[in-house]
């Protein structure tokens, strides 16, 4: 056990504040009642302007990669061609769900090292060959830190007749995202990440050009995970399944919130706390992991020092401060630590990390100032106040 209090500081799930907790809490209401389809509708209304869509929004009771999987399931069919993105963990997980749904002989994907994006020229200029179904990207790669360029991605993607898959699921209420704007065909998310929920609401929002593909049978294997299913049942105010009306309810309060400060704020917010965090980690000794244009404002992702153990690390800040972070499940172990910084994230929240992180490198014989985290990021935001 730790000797501190327990924080959860993962790059999700997150930290759920005690008002979207106390709304989970609330009576169960009938999923074919009234009360729930005007929580549900009220839901989807403030969730549009979260993704950028006009669309109609599916919920279903899922992990995110329940609606990745869903969002392949749906579209693609044996034998169409799928490009993946793939700069990271995320990009793998597709490629091992077409694999699993029979697709995996029809499945190319352009690598870049991990930590990099793949650009739009790049993609551009895989596409020029035609003949893709489908390409799929990953908006937060949550594994390196990295973000892709998807105005680009869906510049290039809407030159030709394939669509564009993305997973937003460590993006999606942290870092801007204008579906429509961007030609995002098919958008999964889901709630424990940015949208500050618990764990177990899987979200997909589709255009007109992704539904041209779902709505033509071609021998896709899908029922529960039916989006056609999925739309009938979203425009009567309910889902095709027995949903999780608790979290709907919790989901429908973290919005509430989150529109009550501001979209606009909600963002910035999410942007100045995760550049605190690089200045506090950089000033520690820790590098910055991803080398892509574009860094992540919802989980800071570093090097560790030389000679240092990233899964000490982890254990360390777990043990002595009760702070949950993440290391590698890969190739990094041992080499890198991922921090959150989506959600309700305070001011406090990364001082503390950084106050933790400090004291837990000196402990391991790490050449550095324990203070020195605190000290940068508070400086930062006071010249960024």
């Amino acid at each position: 056990m730790p000797k501190s209090a327990y924080r959860l500081r993962l790059p999700g799930p997150t930290e759920v504040p005690a008002r979207v907790l106390l709304a989970t809490a609330r009576p169960v209401l009938n999923h074919r009642g009234p009360e729930f389809a005007e929580m549900l509708g009220e839901t989807a209304d403030m969730l549009r302007p979260v993704m950028g869509t006009r669309n109609e929004i599916m919920v279903f009771a899922s992990s995110g990669t329940g609606v990745m999987e869903a969002a392949v399931a749906n579209t693609i069919a044996p034998g169409e061609k799928v490009l993946i993105l793939t700069n990271g963990q995320w990009g793998g997980r597709f490629k091992s769900i077409a694999t699993a749904l029979g697709l995996g002989n029809d499945v190319e994907e352009i690598e870049v090292a991990w930590g990099d994006a793949v650009s739009g020229e790049a993609l551009r200029e895989r596409l020029a060959g035609g003949g893709y179904a489908a390409v799929i990207a990953i908006h937060n790669e949550s594994s390196t830190g990295a973000v892709s360029d998807l105005e680009a991605i869906g510049a290039a993607v809407a030159e030709t007749d394939a669509i564009l898959i993305v997973d937003s699921v460590s993006g999606l209420g942290g870092i801007e995202m204008r579906q429509d704007d961007w030609g995002v065909d098919v958008l999964v998310s889901a709630s424990q990440k940015a949208l500050m929920c618990p764990p177990g609401l899987g979200l997909a929002s589709v255009s007109d050009k992704a539904w041209k593909r779902i709505d033509a049978e071609r021998g896709q294997a899908r029922f529960y995970w039916d989006f056609r299913k999925a739309l009938d049942w979203a425009k009567k105010g309910q889902t095709a399944f027995t949903p999780p009306v608790t979290l709907v309810a919790g989901l429908h309060e973290a919005l509430t919130a989150m529109h009550e400060e501001g979209m606009a704020n909600v963002l910035s917010r999410h942007a100045r706390l995760s550049a605190a965090l690089r200045a506090g980690a950089e000033a520690l000794g820790l590098a910055l992991f991803p080398s892509s244009p574009i860094t992540s404002n919802t989980v800071g992702v570093f090097h560790v020092p030389e000679g240092i153990d990233g899964t000490a690390i982890v254990r360390a800040m777990y043990e002595d401060h009760g702070s949950v972070i993440a290391g590698a499940r890969n190739a990094f172990r041992g080499k890198m630590i991922r921090i959150g910084t989506m959600g309700s994230i305070s001011v406090e929240d990364i001082l503390m990390d950084l106050d933790h992180l400090g004291q837990v490198l000196v402990k391991l014989g790490a050449d550095c100032d324990a203070e020195a985290g605190v000290d940068a990021a508070s400086t930062f935001l006071g010249r960024n106040g």
